[in-house]
């Protein structure tokens, strides 16, 4: 048997369970990743090929970028309540205090668990910084309603703060890599790194996507030939079309296109809120991120056996533990210390950061433009495929008592 042979397999298989394992765990603490991931593992132990990202990495790299982009508009689509800064106060404090927290913390554990040099040590932190969009299903807003204050606060932080930092990540990211290049010492590329890839690239991201957002909205909705009005055919595919052009738009200009999606689902959300269309455009992009999310875990999975835990030591085994049950939960407590929501909701909010493919795109992307970490890449890869095992295993069996005991009080 082939690797590709191998693929086709994990992709049929992945597209029949995701139509039919959703409906097995509902209301159970389970979760979709939590089934393919164990079902990949099982598989690991037979003799098949494994896609090993240290070798597949350009593969790997644009399999997760596809995933996440389709569930960023997912997500952005799904948003009821109107962008504002008081509307939004928790999702921009997890995102100003608590990921640059987690950031800091994540490095200097890092750093003296591992003896890494510190270039390394921020790269893995600045790569486990971001919270998944793909993987929170159960605790992110569920399909577009008509009521602009339909979300608890829970639902909404957890989703728009995993809709923004896959983008907001990236200038950590970037500086991981800038650091790693300069010279021994200095600290000449901070200038050029907080100007172009914090400032320029983030602002060229967000303008990408109202523009991109404002102009798909009018086709949908108001245009004049019938043929343009794409509301009135309800097609969902149209959603693809949208995210494809604002990511490539933006990453053209050399904008974050993470963003630049998940500004244009929301600004498209903005218009018409009480449109079906919404809900068609929203369900299409669920089913193609079901299956992505089923295929990638499924594949991850064979990974973790044959590749994954083996390589990993128990000092990257200790900061994944420390990542999902320390670093981000006290980080998002602090972040949410002084806002309007209650100390239990506080408290779900900053458990629930869940990890996931977003970690696996920014970990492929950074090894395949600088060979400054190919030293620590199969560790790299180990400890981030086991932190996203355990915020799969951890967050999906804690996800549904969880949402349970947070909607009971309001019903």
């Amino acid at each position: 048997m082939t690797l590709s042979d191998a693929v086709y397999l994990a992709a049929g298989i992945a597209a029949l369970g995701a139509a039919v394992v959703p409906r097995l765990v509902l209301h159970r603490p389970l979760s979709m990743p939590m089934v393919f991931l164990a079902a990949g593992m099982l598989l690991g132990f037979l003799p098949v090929p494994a896609v090993d990202p240290v070798d597949a990495r350009l593969w790997v790299e644009h399999t997760t970028e596809l995933c996440v982009i389709v569930s960023l508009m997912g997500a952005g689509l799904a948003l009821n309540r109107p962008v504002g800064l008081r509307r939004w106060a928790g999702p921009w404090r997890l995102l100003g205090i608590s990921m640059p927290l987690t950031i800091a913390a994540m490095g200097a554990a890092a750093a003296m668990l591992l003896e890494w040099p510190l270039a390394a040590a921020l790269l893995l932190a600045a790569v486990l910084s971001p919270t998944d969009p793909v993987l929170a299903a159960e605790v992110r807003v569920g399909e577009p309603t008509d009521d602009p204050d339909d979300e608890d606060e829970v639902r909404l932080s957890l989703t728009a703060e995993a809709g923004l930092n896959d983008g907001l990540a990236f200038p950590f990211v970037l500086g991981a890599l800038a650091f790693a290049a300069a010279p021994a010492g200095t600290a000449s590329w901070t200038a050029e790194w907080l100007l172009v890839d914090v400032l320029a690239r983030t602002a060229i991201g967000v303008v990408i996507g109202i523009l991109t957002g404002r102009l798909l909205r009018w086709m949908f909705f108001h245009a004049r030939p019938r043929a343009l009005r794409l509301s009135e055919h309800m097609e969902g595919f149209v959603a693809l079309g949208a995210t494809f052009v604002a990511y490539g738009a933006a990453e053209l200009l050399h904008g974050y296109g993470f963003l630049a999606v998940f500004v244009t689902a929301c600004t498209i959300r903005a218009a018409e809120r009480s449109h079906g269309y919404h809900k068609v455009l929203h369900e299409f992009t669920e089913q193609i991120e079901r299956l992505l999310t089923a295929l990638l875990l499924f594949l991850l999975g064979v990974y973790l056996v044959a590749h994954g835990l083996p390589s990993l030591t128990w000092q990257g085994a200790l900061l994944g533990l420390l990542l999902i049950l320390v670093i981000r939960p006290a980080a998002g407590y602090a972040g949410l210390l002084g806002s309007d929501t209650e100390p239990r909701e506080r408290l779900m909010i900053a458990v629930f950061g869940i990890r996931g493919i977003g970690s696996l795109y920014y970990l492929a992307y950074v090894l395949g433009h600088s060979d400054d970490f190919d030293a620590q890449a199969e560790e790299l890869w180990a400890i981030v495929a086991f932190t996203v095992l355990l915020s799969v295993v951890f967050h999906g069996a804690a996800a549904t008592p969880a949402i349970r005991r947070l909607d009971r009080p309001r019903e």
